[in-house]
């Protein structure tokens, strides 16, 4: 049996035919044959707390547990959309909570798993931000807040996302190979899987003079994206969006 994995899914009410692909993939034969179902952040384009009573957390929740349900492991990362993501939902939808930078055995290889955000040291004003909103004060204020007045905050800092990512260059928002280098080398591992960046791709590089690989987990915005991890063989593919 496989391993799969997803990121950067970023769903939200205004792309319904994502969340529909996520429904249906999570519903397939596919999905409910693998040992394991692995989601590395970013699920939602904005986590406004497990409180949150929109209709979509609720749909996220059937399809995740429905799988769990299904006998496969369900396993979740918080990303830098989803970090106020919590406990309270995660029992909700079935889901186990990992911390960023663990390391799971997948078909046998030790393999360390993130987000990928904490990579890409070039973007130092990014890393500022992130060291902020993920103290437990901030995070604690935040929810203490009305849901409107959060579910404004969110679009608000959506749309300063999007404003700062048409104006700073592509390349500084991307990992730093120094710094995959030394998480692998902390972690003890040869592999790596990560999203965030939104770049898929299989590298294979040399660390320390052992063969190594990264793999980047693909975005879902024009079409679905999954690493099925069967036995040595890792294969990155897209997924149709559903027809009409």
């Amino acid at each position: 049996m496989s391993t799969l994995f997803i990121a950067d899914l970023h769903l939200d009410d205004a792309r319904p035919d994502i969340t529909t692909l996520f429904e249906r993939f999570l519903a397939s034969d596919e999905a409910r044959s693998a040992t394991a179902f692995y989601i590395l952040g970013d699920l939602v384009e904005a986590w406004i707390g497990d409180d949150d009573d929109a209709e979509l957390p609720e749909r996220i929740a059937v399809a995740t547990r429905g799988l769990r349900d299904a006998g496969v492991s369900v396993y979740f990362m918080v990303g830098n959309r989803d970090f106020l993501l919590g406990p309270a939902f995660a029992e909700r939808a079935g889901m186990t909570l990992l911390d960023d930078g663990t390391v799971h055995a997948i078909e046998g290889v030790p393999t360390l798993l993130m987000h990928g955000d904490v990579l890409c040291t070039d973007d130092v004003e990014y890393q500022a931000v992130r060291a902020q909103v993920r103290t437990e004060a901030w995070k604690t204020q935040i929810l203490s807040m009305p849901l409107e007045a959060r579910r404004a905050f969110a679009a608000k800092a959506r749309s300063d996302s999007k404003s700062r990512t048409g104006r700073i260059d592509e390349t500084i928002m991307d990992v730093n190979q120094g710094a995959v280098e030394d998480a692998m080398r902390q972690a003890g591992v040869r592999r790596l899987v990560h999203g965030h960046t939104h770049r898929p791709a299989v590298h294979d590089f040399t660390l320390d003079g052992v063969a190594a690989q990264r793999i980047v987990l693909g975005d879902w915005y024009d079409h679905g994206s999954v690493l099925v991890i069967d036995g040595g063989q890792a294969d990155l593919r897209g997924l149709a969006l559903p027809a009409g």
